[in-house]
């Protein structure tokens, strides 16, 4: 390893130890976050030679074109991640307006319950149905909108929280559109659809039940009558449509949302493009809406500018965390160590996969899991008759252990920064109170899968 390369995961990981004592620094984790991203990229360029040579082999020109290619793939990795970056900022539109008016307020009341208890199972289930079919980004921000409307305390509400991040993440494990991971899976020909579900299934449901059922015991009486009625604001003229508007922009708003793996499906389109969709119809029904209160009220006021208004509440402190930690796990990336790490497990565990994938699991709890399935797609060829077969033990626990795996910590999974943000929970107090339940169920997932294997489904000889 180089000396550059050493001086980056030095860079990384005093970033991460910075995000991670956000609360003792007082320094927001987005300002972290951007430094990382700048300055790991600077010691790229330092001299990026050797680095191009060992992930872009086929590379050969002159310094100058070298250069021209490090800022292409620059570029490339900021393209990709925009991808997340703008697909987060659409569905958290969508939510938004569909929160403002009124949209949820059936929701709350079919899952409105008197016990804080009852209350957390409707709310494990819900959220890990509901990832499946959507992405868990998408339902975490939907359910966090749902629980501020249930659940005044914020207490509560981080266990809650806690618990939507546990559930989005195993929910999406068992699916193959339910996570990016599971997508690259199953775009690649290594899992099938009936493979990863009738296999993945119940170990998914172990990983979210067990954290549920210790979870509980840490919400004791009952909720309170007075639930929040809106957590936003007192804008009571926002909530003036009619019943059957508010249902037409809850059906488009989150009916569009479960409607973007489809799009992605006939379109071949990246899913931002479906959500950007999605908001610009939302959008324009929306605007329609209040152009025709504006006519019933006869006032002067300009309610097209609505949804124009909402837009500010989006939270950048939480995009621009996002752009710095997955631009800087793609530095490390380009410099080889995610593709060390996993070939030096694979040595280190003689091949065991069940050992190799439950620390990839592990370690996607601290990086990116997209660069570590990329790593082990490219690590590993899918080989028939064997482990390495499509929906052989090796993919179908990647596919678990990658998506669940990031439940451990906050900042391990788009759902978990997402929430963070929203509600403002500390990289500290989970790890303290959540992390290691997260890594109890994941375990017991891991377990289930292997007595699914040995005793039910025939393993690959």
């Amino acid at each position: 390893m180089s000396t550059l390369t050493i001086a980056i995961v030095i860079v990384f990981v005093m970033g991460y130890a910075l995000i991670a004592t956000e609360s003792l620094t007082k320094i927001n984790k987005a300002a972290i976050a951007l430094l990382m991203f700048v300055c790991c990229w600077t010691l790229y360029m330092v001299d990026p030679a050797p680095f191009v040579q060992l992930m872009h082999p086929d590379f050969k020109g002159t310094a100058d074109q070298l250069v021209q290619f490090t800022n292409k793939v620059i570029t490339e990795h900021l393209g990709d991640t925009s991808t997340t970056l703008f697909f987060l900022m659409g569905a958290m539109t969508i939510v938004e307006i569909v929160d403002q008016n009124g949209g949820f307020n059936w929701v709350k009341n079919v899952m409105s319950s008197k016990s804080k208890r009852s209350l957390l199972w409707k709310i494990a289930f819900m959220t890990f149905f509901l990832s499946a079919i959507l992405d868990n980004l998408t339902t975490s921000i939907v359910m966090i909108m749902i629980l501020r409307k249930l659940v005044r305390d914020h207490k509560d509400r981080m266990i809650y929280a806690s618990l939507v991040i546990i559930a989005a993440n195993s929910g999406g494990a068992f699916s193959p559109i339910g996570d990016v991971t599971t997508i690259m899976l199953w775009n690649a020909g290594m899992i099938t659809a009936a493979g990863v579900i009738s296999e993945i299934f119940v170990p998914s449901v172990i990983s979210m039940v067990i954290p549920a059922f210790v979870l509980q015991f840490m919400l004791k009486g009952k909720l309170g009558s007075d639930a929040m009625e809106s957590d936003a604001s007192g804008d009571t003229e926002l909530l003036e449509f009619s019943g059957m508007q508010r249902k037409i922009i809850f059906g488009l708003g989150v009916g569009g949302l479960c409607l973007v793996p489809v799009f992605r499906y006939f379109t071949n389109l990246p899913p931002f493009v479906g959500i950007l969709l999605v908001l610009g119809i939302l959008w324009t029904v929306t605007e329609l809406f209040y152009r025709g209160l504006h006519r019933e009220k006869g006032d002067s006021e300009d309610f097209s500018k609505r949804v124009t208004n909402l837009l500010s509440r989006i939270d950048m402190s939480t995009i621009l965390f996002f752009l710095g930690i997955l631009m800087a796990v793609a530095c490390l990336e380009e410099v080889g160590v995610l593709t060390q790490l996993g070939k030096g497990l694979n040595v280190a565990f003689n091949g065991n996969h069940f050992m190799v994938t439950g620390i990839i699991g592990v370690l996607s709890s601290i990086v990116d899991n997209v660069p570590l399935v990329a790593g082990c797609m490219g690590m590993y060829p899918i080989q028939a008759a064997t482990d390495f077969g499509v929906d052989g033990i090796f993919w179908q626990l990647l596919a678990y252990c990658a998506g669940v795996g990031g439940s451990m910590l906050i900042i391990g999974s788009a759902a978990g920064v997402v929430v963070m943000g929203l509600e403002k929970i500390t990289f500290g107090w989970y790890m303290k109170h959540i992390s290691w339940i997260a890594l109890v169920g994941y375990l017991a997932g891991i377990l289930c899968y292997w007595i699914i294997r040995e005793f039910i489904f025939t393993v690959p000889a």
